[in-house]
Parts: structure tokens; sequence; C-alpha cells
């Protein structure tokens, strides 16, 4: 449920009427209530009954106070606000820890470690993609947390973190880690963020790699260890970093990247296995056999080099 029907059954309950929009044809909390509600002839107003006003009073209203209070203090009442009850329940959480002070050591944390959109997409919601376009609830989390998240779209060009004295290359699928630059400048590690599949401009990096070793960082699933394999085409040496984060449900994080042949797993969902080590490979097996995957901002980029070189 959303704000927009939160917003309707209140004034459906206050009126006696509201006007029919898209959102409220469709909504699945208007059709569950369809006993308590009447059409109006030529179907442009909900009206209500009596049977309505009780189911009201007692599933929604304490709800919509708390809600509408709490939207109204932050300033977020606008016409367009389409949260829905979940986000609204977790700003307000958010709001609470902030003030009772148990999420104070993490806001700095956030704030310290540059951390991105879809990193804290990573941390707080079901997948790392579910804030990507909604700008007003990234308003809101910046405002209750007092930081910027920083955006990472793709992008369609090579963008490079640099640092004073690069000892080694890492190619990354997502733009996240170039997002915080503390960690790879303290190490030497210089970032390359070409845009996922991007990667025909590849080859002509030869150059500017300086003879560097170079590593590929990227999410644990079908379409990322694809685009490692397309990645070692332009670049043989390329080697693949072991992740170390933890996996979770594709079906549970709505993840789009699905394995093939998953009643095959040794089938490796069709890569290529002369690319990866017997460990590789057993860590595919077992991720295709859970049906899981694993972030890449879900790891911790010094540990996977310090993990290879070791």
């Amino acid at each position: 449920m959303n704000w927009i029907e939160l917003k309707a059954l209140n004034k459906l309950y206050n009126t006696g009427k509201v006007k029919i929009n898209q959102t409220l044809a469709k909504s699945p909390v208007f059709k569950s209530h369809k006993d308590a509600l009447e059409i109006e002839r030529g179907r442009k107003f909900f009206t209500r009954n009596d049977i309505f006003i009780e189911v009201y009073e007692k599933r929604y209203l304490k709800d919509f106070e708390k809600y509408s209070t709490f939207l109204e203090a932050e300033k977020l009442l606008k016409p367009q606000l389409r949260f829905n009850k979940k986000d609204i329940d977790l700003l307000i959480q958010f709001k609470q820890g902030i003030a009772d002070g148990s999420l104070l050591q993490r806001r700095n944390e956030l704030k310290e470690a540059q951390e991105s959109v879809r990193g804290f997409s990573h941390m707080f919601f079901k997948n790392d993609k579910y804030l990507d376009g909604k700008t007003l609830l990234i308003d809101a989390i910046n405002k209750i947390f007092n930081i910027t998240l920083v955006d990472n779209k793709s992008q369609q060009y090579l963008y490079v973190l640099q640092c004073e004295a690069p000892k080694l290359i890492i190619l990354c699928e997502n733009g996240n880690f170039l997002n915080r630059d503390k960690i790879p400048r303290a190490n030497g590690y210089e970032l390359w963020y070409a845009g996922g599949r991007n990667i025909p401009k590849l080859e002509y990096t030869h150059q500017i790699r300086r003879g560097l070793p170079i590593y590929y960082s990227g999410d644990w699933d079908k379409d990322g260890l694809e685009i490692f394999e397309l990645a070692k085409q332009k670049i043989p040496d390329l080697e693949l970093l072991f992740p170390n984060g933890v996996s979770k449900s594709i079906s549970a994080t709505d993840h789009k990247s699905l394995w093939k042949y998953p009643e095959a797993p040794e089938k490796l969902s069709g890569l290529n296995p002369s690319l990866y080590t017997k460990k590789d490979k057993n860590k595919i097996i077992e991720l295709i056999t859970k049906n899981h995957w694993i972030t890449e901002e879900g790891n911790n980029l010094k540990v996977m080099i310090d993990n290879y070189s070791s």
C-alpha cells in the first residue's frame, strides 16, 4: 500500500467519496474492500457505506495519523509523493534511531565511507537497485541522516579513480567503489569503471595501464561473470577477484540476472570453465544450487586483493 492509497482512504472516510484514478482503479486495497465501497454511475467516484467506516477506523485510521504527522513534520508531503507503507515505516525508524543515538555511529560510517545510493539500498532495502529513480525517497534519507548519498548511475565512458602511486588496477562492473576513494587511494588501487557491458573501449587501454596488473571486481551472478569473460577477451591477463561478501537469494531480492541450467549447476550457467579456478567453479556451483548471488558492493575490496595475493 502506498501513500496515494492511504490518503485516498482517509479522504473517503472524511468526505464520503473519492475520485477514481488509475492508481485507485488498480489498487488491491480498494478491491479488497469492494463490499464496503460503491461506485457512482459513470464510474467516476468511490463512495462509502457504514461497513467502510468501521473497517477504516479499525485498520487504517491510526496508521494514517502516524504517517501524516511524520511526513508533515519532515516537510515531505508533496502531491507526487508515492512512498509505500514499508518505506515510511523505515524512514520513521531512521528518524527514531538518529534521535535516540542508536544510528549515529552508522550515520558517521556512511558519511566517512562516502556511501552511494546503491550501497545504502544494499544495506537497508531488499536489493541494491531498490532506490534507483526514487528521488524523493533518496532526498528523505539524506535529510534524516544529514548525509548526501553519492549517485552512481551507469556511465557510457571509462571512468578512472586515480591514486598517487598505483600498484594495480581494478576494473569494476559497477560504479560503487569509485564513489568511495579512501580505501583504494590508501592502498594504491586505481579503479576503472567502463559501464557494465559497455566494454569494447577496453581494447584501447593498453597504454594507460603502464604495465600494472589488472583485476576484475563484479557481481557474482550470470551477468557479472559474463561481463568478466567479455572483458577478458579485451584484456587477456585480467584476473578475477574472488568474493568475500554474503550471498543473497535471487528471488527474495527480485534480482533480474538468473542462472542458466539451474537443474545442472555443473554446467556453470553456460560460462567458460577454462577461465575459472577450481575454487571459482565451486563457488559458482554453490550459488546456482542455492539460487543466490553476491553483489559487488557487498565485498571488501582490500580483502579480495589480499586474498588473491596470499
